[in-house]
């Protein structure tokens, strides 16, 4: 989603983002899952990429799908779930602009984070299940110039839903037992650390962390994708420069991150003040 969570390129959660994120959202480096993918022998665009066929399936929104391959689950995503998947996306012109098959890794990110059609074609799924979405240009990057242009074609396989995790209690305001410093970032020790030495504002550091809106809405997680995140101090937000300087190896911090210290504003991203849960893994 971004070097976790720097503050010049919201990236996704997910190589996906670079494709499908709707106004640049989910992180920075791509996020993957370690699934192994199935054998794909052709990237060859279907021959129905130009429209949807007569037995696609339509709904209000103008999205249409085909189901490829029935899947053999029976939950469906919701519209805050995590999932895992294996995708490749088409122009309507037969053009392959993204696939997710030959990075050899298969895709995560939160279903808000991706573009509308993508969203909505998900949850319509079930684990196992492979899926063919038309999505019109007004559920994909609404003629964005640096995007695939009008509709988009994709090949969804769904391989995971993670639910997301509980929202803290204490998201919606500082708490009176939090701790501040002098740039006005609070926090609270979660759990305590085993390692006694703090990172630098030059050190890379590898975290656990999940955060959440101050309307309990979370935006990103690295412990949902099930990999830690590896990046530079000074490439992240302010707030999480300072904080994760606070830390040593094991601990666990929850942070209350203000807009200046945080997105600042900036389009496409989290706006307001933002509350992470951080546990640093290492220190290198």
């Amino acid at each position: 989603m971004m070097v976790p969570h720097t503050r010049h390129a919201h990236a996704p959660l997910c190589a996906l983002a670079v494709a499908l994120v709707a106004a640049a959202p989910p992180h920075a480096a791509a996020q993957t899952t370690a699934a192994a993918p199935p054998v794909v022998r052709s990237y060859v665009a279907p021959a129905d990429v130009a429209a949807p066929p007569v037995d696609a399936v339509k709904t209000a929104s103008g999205l249409a799908t085909k189901v490829l391959v029935p899947g053999t689950g029976t939950a469906h995503p919701k519209a805050d779930d995590f999932v895992s998947v294996h995708y490749i996306g088409w122009t309507a012109q037969g053009k392959m602009f993204d696939s997710s098959y030959p990075r050899g890794k298969a895709a995560s990110f939160q279903l808000p984070r991706v573009i509308p059609g993508w969203s909505e074609a998900v949850q319509l799924m079930v684990v196992g299940e492979k899926r063919r979405a038309w999505i019109p240009e007004a559920l994909a990057y609404k003629g964005r110039k640096d995007k695939p242009q009008g509709m988009l074609v994709f090949d969804i396989e769904l391989l995971e839903i993670k639910p997301g995790l509980a929202t803290p209690e204490d998201v919606a305001a500082v708490p009176a037992d939090a701790q501040k410093t002098r740039s006005g970032l609070a926090y609270k020790v979660l759990a305590p650390g085993t390692g006694t030495v703090h990172p630098k504002r030059s050190s890379r550091v590898t975290v656990h962390y999940s955060g959440w809106t101050t309307d309990g809405k979370m935006f990103d997680s690295s412990v949902l994708r099930g990999e830690p995140a590896t990046f530079p101090l000074d490439e992240v937000i302010p707030g999480w420069t300072e904080g994760v300087q606070l830390m040593v190896a094991g601990e666990k911090r929850r942070f209350w991150i203000p807009q200046r210290l945080a997105y600042d504003g900036q389009e496409g991203m989290p706006a307001g003040m933002l509350v992470f849960d951080i546990e640093l893994v290492g220190i290198k």
